[in-house]
């Protein structure tokens, strides 16, 4: 039997409150992480968002016939 299988023959509360709860996690997980990046400095500077910027590919538009 696979995962989802197990998953799906769980009672359809249990899979609602398995949801709600990776979805609570998930969220505490990006509140709390900006927090940790600042506590810890590792904040990017304008420097790094430059470089960046730098390293991203530029898209542009061709005009066909």
């Amino acid at each position: 039997m696979t995962l989802w299988q197990s998953f799906r023959n769980l009672q359809p509360r249990t899979r609602i409150y398995i949801g709600v709860g990776v979805m609570a996690y998930s969220g505490i997980g990006l509140l709390v992480s900006s927090k940790a990046e600042q506590k810890f400095g590792m904040v990017p500077t304008e420097k790094d968002r430059e470089a960046l910027r730098d390293a991203l590919p530029k898209i542009s538009r061709v005009d066909g016939e």
